[in-house]
């Protein structure tokens, strides 16, 4: 049954079939035809794959984004990034990077990030003197790497999905996501010192402080959802529910940029993006249940036994596999289909469940603008009007810094673990 699963799915997917019908309906045809299981079983596992407690922080993560997104709090980041750092030899770039890993890190969205971010600053990279080719390849992997960085929506379905502490994610996510985030950042001073690139006048104290005020309300966010879980105040799923009415609260008292339409727009558009993403979870729960039903996860962990005895092995191979896998699926999808199968693998061998969370999500971000086929890839020619042939030279610089710092997260365990094991001693 499962080779006619596999060939199913790979058929519909193959076709252009969306994923969430091509993981559900390859499942209800093996089970229907060539299984004794009962069909309202997978009706069951259908429904059951999103009652779970944990998935209520989804979205209202997404609607935390949304009203940030056009209560202005996003912008007022962004300019007083730009007025702290905007002096320095790269300093337009820099904070293109820092907006959009921030951004990123709460949309969930990495598509997302690269058209909001690169809107606003990409005409300011060219004005700055940084070449097309430069400034496509910065969007598309800053957005990228946006996803490892909590309150990370992969990072809450890995931990959904293989019940591995979210709190515990999160704490070690903030961790890689910054190691991700600074080897760019290195690349994007060398570059712009290298190619002696326009910087903006250096900000006055005042202006600092005025811009630093204006965003005040935006920078209380991280510290709000972070330091309150990290706390134990609350837990990540309460902590997305305070974060969407402080947003709001913030959006439309103090800086008055919301009103009752923008409100209900950003509801329609919140529970859009939340639906696809919880049938897609739904309908790959029902696959997990039909692969655990026929042992599939038992028997790639048992191969995986017999075959590689050192974790670092395992962990080569898992990079190799996930980084082509991040060209062609979203990291929620790719998260949903492959965790129940490498996780029981993983455990055999000893690697951390947190780690491995980490590097799984830091993989398939960076997938995410591999050439040829990586999604942010096609995203930024539509935002920056380059062709491939103009990205790829700036593409693969970037992609080789993440890569070695990817290299240091899967391999020294302790840059992850390291603020976890602190947090929870």
């Amino acid at each position: 049954m499962i080779g006619a699963l596999v060939i199913l799915l790979l058929l519909f997917l193959i076709t252009g079939i969306p994923i969430f019908v091509s993981l559900g309906l390859s499942s209800f045809l093996a089970v229907m035809f060539l299984s004794d299981s009962h069909m309202m079983v997978l009706i069951q596992r259908l429904f059951a794959g999103i009652d779970t407690f944990s998935l209520m922080a989804l979205p209202l993560f997404i609607l935390a984004a949304n009203i940030m997104d056009r209560g202005g709090l996003s912008d007022r980041l962004l300019r007083f990034a730009r007025a702290l750092v905007g002096h320095l030899s790269g300093g337009i770039a820099l904070t293109t990077q820092v907006s959009s890993m921030f951004f990123g890190a709460l949309s969930g969205s990495s598509p997302a990030t690269v058209v909001a971010i690169g809107k606003i600053m990409y005409p300011e990279l060219l004005r700055g003197g940084y070449s097309k080719s430069f400034s496509g390849s910065l969007l598309a992997s800053a957005g990228a790497v946006s996803l490892v960085i909590p309150p990370s929506i992969t990072l809450i379905i890995f931990g959904t999905v293989t019940g591995v502490s979210i709190s515990s994610l999160f704490i070690a996510g903030s961790v890689a996501g910054v190691v991700l985030g600074l080897s760019s950042i290195i690349y994007i001073y060398y570059y712009a010192k290298k190619n002696n690139l326009q910087k903006d006048k250096k900000a006055s104290w005042s202006e600092l402080l005025i811009s630093f005020v204006k965003a005040w309300w935006s920078l209380l966010v991280p510290v709000i959802i972070l330091g309150g879980i990290y706390s134990g105040i609350f837990s990540p799923t309460e902590a997305a529910g305070i974060s969407a009415v402080y947003a709001l609260v913030i959006g439309f008292f103090i800086y008055r940029e919301l009103d009752l339409k923008k409100i209900y727009q950003i509801c329609v558009d919140s529970g859009i993006t939340s639906a696809q993403i919880l049938v897609l979870v739904a309908s790959a729960q029902v696959l997990g249940w039909v692969l655990t039903n026929e042992r599939v996860p038992q028997m790639i962990a048992q191969f995986i036994a017999e075959n590689i005895t050192t974790g670092i092995l395992f962990l080569l191979i898992l990079n190799a596999i996930l980084l082509l896998l991040g060209m062609f699926m979203d990291g929620v999808a790719a998260i949903i289909v492959t965790a129940p199968l490498i996780y029981p693998a993983a455990m055999n061998l000893g690697i951390d469940p947190v780690h491995l969370g980490v590097i799984m999500i830091a993989n398939l971000a960076i997938g995410m603008y591999t050439p040829p086929f990586g999604i942010n890839i096609f995203v930024g020619q539509s935002v920056t009007d380059t062709s491939t042939k103009e990205m790829i030279p700036g593409i693969l610089r970037f992609l080789a810094c993440n890569i070695a710092a990817l290299l240091l997260i899967t391999y020294i365990p302790e840059i992850s673990l390291f603020l976890v094991d602190i947090l929870n001693s």
